[in-house]
């Protein structure tokens, strides 16, 4: 029976829209309460910032990267002085984060501009289009917030104007309109992993996946416990075994026209992760667990943009849903679990339940033709300790796979970093009595998970994020807010409207 209550909206940030256009400076000054100038370091700025380089040293401005100076005035929009940094050091990424800094500075204003870069303050090689689209994403993931209270005295962004010529508008358009999807994709990532766990079951998930997957182009089938269990999907059900929520997995299809390519995307989906029998102390991270859905949440939003992106690859993706929670009837330690391959594994920890839900999927995407498997999860708390909370793992064996992914995540600044399968560990999770067991010894524990991993894609081109570090943030930063980040949508839409499916073998 599916208890989960319905006193709020789980993805409240596709319930209301931003006006995103370009318009002309006039129109800009006109409309907006906040208008955002640019200016490199040691440049003049533009005159409509209504001062010199000098007037903004002196207020110690000097155009450093993430440097905002507000500039009230008595007659139209505050005007904001932006820091690009030195010219010919600029990227999408330094637009994006200074766009970023720009809304956070204003936090009460609700119509917002900002001028493309012109003249000496362009001269860094970022495009208007990627600046565009970097400004959008930068100000609109900056001012998303999920919040289920009252919220009165916390203002709603109602526009964004991007200031642009006549010559550059088509330029500018365009890339309005990719930050817009990229940005309303990564919101609802956010939204699906800070929503609490109450709410959001597994079921619940699965109605979200038919509600947003459907009008987004996509193919969704959802599958019950009764069909998980005709399917043999031992792991999911194994975690779900403690739980008074039942299970479901949500497999999704991107189908274009003549695919480049085959994409299978696996994301763990465990709504809330107690720890189970293994339970886990009381503490922040604890508290936090609702986002150990994360990776699942990635997958579900980042297929949200591919039809409107123009994606020409094929994309399947599946979402692995359960609690993991303790009760009479949870699973212990010592149970052997049977999964969709038909390896068995004994269980010795179970708070390692990532790997457990993934490994079906995993199996099932081998069952149909596929040139790369990618799986995304909050898995191991080594990959936290071993990048911190900016950078995720990446391990697979597929070096042209890794790389896509490295490149990936670099391009839209969702960094990865590579880990080593080194096999000699895989010995560790030799059973007396199964298989497998679901946990290696005390050291190298992502290694390990993602050795566990690789026993489910039948040597099939394969790559595993492990995003346990990068799926919360203490601290509002840059575009970045404070609460579950919703890390790897960004990635894994770039990710596949890049895809090259690769022309060897596992390496």
């Amino acid at each position: 029976m599916n208890t989960t209550p319905r006193d709020f909206d789980p993805i409240p940030s596709t319930r209301y829209q931003v006006r995103v256009a370009v318009v002309s400076l006039k129109q800009a000054t006109d409309e907006a309460d906040a208008l955002a100038v640019p200016v490199a370091a040691g440049v003049e700025p533009p005159e409509e910032l209504g001062t010199d380089l000098a007037g903004l040293e002196s207020a110690g401005f000097t155009g450093k990267r993430g440097q905002t100076l507000v500039l009230p005035r008595a007659d139209g929009p505050v005007r904001v002085a932006v820091g690009i940094g030195e010219r010919g050091e600029t990227d999408p990424t330094v637009v994006r984060d200074l766009a970023a800094e720009f809304a956070r500075a204003v936090p009460w204003h609700r119509k917002l501009a900002i001028e493309v870069a012109t003249g000496d303050q362009a001269d860094f090689g970022v495009s208007v289009a990627d600046f565009a689209q970097a400004v959008t994403e930068g100000v609109l993931l900056a001012r998303w917030r999920y919040f289920v209270g009252r919220d009165a005295e916390q203002p709603t962004l109602e526009s964004l104007l991007i200031v642009a010529s006549d010559d550059d508008t088509a330029a500018a358009e365009s890339g309005v309109e990719r930050g817009r999807i990229v940005a309303a994709a990564c919101a609802l990532g956010r939204d699906l992993a800070n929503c609490p766990a109450t709410t959001l079951s597994a079921v619940r998930m699965a109605e979200v996946a038919v509600e947003v997957g459907g009008a987004s182009g996509l193919e969704v089938e959802v599958f019950d416990k009764d069909q998980l269990i005709a399917m043999g999907c031992g792991g999911l059900l194994g975690v779900n075994r403690g739980s008074v929520e039942p299970p479901r997995m949500v497999r999704l299809r991107y189908q274009p026209a003549d695919p480049t390519g085959r994409i299978a995307l696996v994301g763990k989906g465990v709504m809330y992760d107690s720890g189970g029998i293994s339970l886990k102390p009381s503490d922040e991270s604890h508290a936090q667990m609702k986002n150990d859905m994360t990776g699942a949440a990635a997958v579900l939003a980042s297929m949200t943009a591919l039809r409107d992106l123009g994606c020409t690859a094929a994309v399947t993706g599946y979402l692995m849903c359960t609690d993991n929670m303790p009760s009479g009837s949870a699973m212990k330690l010592g149970d052997v679990l049977t999964m969709r391959n038909g390896t068995t594994v004994e269980v010795l920890n179970t708070d390692a339940e990532g790997r457990l839900v993934m490994a079906d999927a995993l199996a099932l995407a081998t069952e149909e033709p596929v040139d790369a498997i990618v799986d995304i999860a909050t898995l191991t708390g080594a990959c936290l300790r071993t990048f911190g909370i900016e950078v995720a793992g990446v391990m697979g064996n597929n070096s042209a796979v890794v790389e896509q992914l490295r490149h990936a995540g670099d391009a839209v600044d969702e960094p990865v970093w590579e880990l080593p399968l080194h096999r000699s560990y895989r010995s560790q999770l030799d059973s007396t009595i199964a298989d497998l067991t679901n946990m290696g010894g005390i050291n190298a524990g992502s290694i390990t998970a993602g050795l566990f991993l690789e026993e489910f894609v039948d040597g099939k081109p394969w790559a595993h994020l492990d995003i346990a570090g990068t799926a919360q943030a203490p601290a509002p930063r840059t575009w970045r807010n404070k609460g579950a980040t919703g890390f790897g949508t960004k990635l894994l839409i770039e990710f596949a409207l890049k895809f090259a499916a690769p022309k060897d073998g596992a390496a």
